[in-house]
């Protein structure tokens, strides 16, 4: 895979120059299609952050980016294409566990990234140690992204794959933490120290339009552990969170309980939810999708709900 002789610098914004990111017309532009900024980093850890990133990106010389479309992946695809050019790969899985729309958003980013990107089809589904989804349920889903990400980086001459795990992730339950150790694939962003806010702050400089993105988890992860994933229960559970999402809802989330719907969103748009017509739509396109009941969980969304019961024993 041959390299950019002089790859664009996305960080070079960050010292007071213009340059973009290179488009796939081999224009420069921002990364949202904007003017640039040229602020300086003003916080000196996160700059370190950010300069050791970017020497270990090119120490590398190559790399695939496991790449979802959120604002992990997102940024560290980005610094790897500010580093490699096009020695950098994205690399994204396609599967029923992914919302359609998730997919189309990860191959707009990573166009206007300036990326090379391939999609990719996994089967995790078609494991019956996923689709039993015990609670270790994300190993064999990583397990199986990580293989064929492994199998196109070797087919590529690469030696690196990396994702885009960091240390805010260290705190929650990620039984697929075993699987990237298995297979030996890196999480540079982990290794240097960066959290989910050194990470947005990184990306909003940067001109990622993903930068506050709220943080995704795959459809799958709507489900108690024990309850069995199919692809039409996955159906049922993306069209309800797109109903969320349609009615203006930023942070959301369906659990999927059966004949009931559990809806999470965050505390301060609780009360959008009783805005006229808001709760007559709700009810009626959720029963549509096949559920009896919707509730609403007055705790308000927070990541790995799920995953209490887990922590608890």
């Amino acid at each position: 895979m041959k390299g950019s002789p002089t790859p664009p610098r996305l960080d070079s914004r960050f010292r007071g120059n213009d340059g973009g990111v290179r488009g796939n017309d081999g224009g420069v532009r921002g990364v949202d299609g904007a003017g640039l900024g040229n602020d300086p980093f003003e916080d000196a850890e996160l700059a370190q952050k950010v300069a050791g990133l970017q020497a270990l990106l090119r120490e590398m010389g190559q790399a695939v980016v496991c790449f979802s479309g959120g604002v992990d992946s997102g940024y560290l695809l980005a610094e790897a294409v500010n580093a490699l050019g096009d020695n950098a790969l994205a690399l994204t899985a396609v599967s029923p566990s992914l919302a359609p729309e998730e997919g189309a958003d990860a191959r707009s980013l990573a166009e206007s990234i300036g990326a090379r990107h391939r999609l990719i089809d996994t089967y995790e589904l078609d494991d019956p140690r996923y689709a039993a989804n015990p609670v270790n349920r994300c190993y064999f889903c990583k397990t199986e992204l990580y293989g064929k990400a492994i199998e196109e980086a070797a087919s590529l001459g690469i030696a690196h794959v990396l994702d885009g795990f960091n240390v805010d992730d260290r705190g929650d339950h990620r039984p697929g933490r075993k699987a990237a150790r298995e297979r030996g694939v890196r999480s540079p962003l982990d290794e240097l120290g960066f959290t989910k806010a050194d990470i947005r702050e990184a990306a909003r400089r940067m001109g990622l339009r993903v930068w506050d993105k709220p943080a995704l988890a795959c459809l799958s992860s709507r489900f108690p552990y024990g309850t069995a994933i199919t692809p039409e229960k996955l159906t049922r559970v993306n069209r309800c969170e797109r109903v969320l999402q349609e009615l203006g809802f930023r942070v959301y989330r369906v659990r999927y309980h059966d004949e009931l719907a559990r809806i999470e969103v965050a505390p301060d748009e609780f009360d959008k939810l009783f805005r006229p017509g808001v709760r007559e739509e709700i009810l009626r396109r959720f029963k549509d999708a096949g559920f009896t009941y919707v509730s609403i969980d007055l705790q308000g969304y927070r990541t790995g709900s799920l995953n209490e019961t887990v922590k608890q024993q």
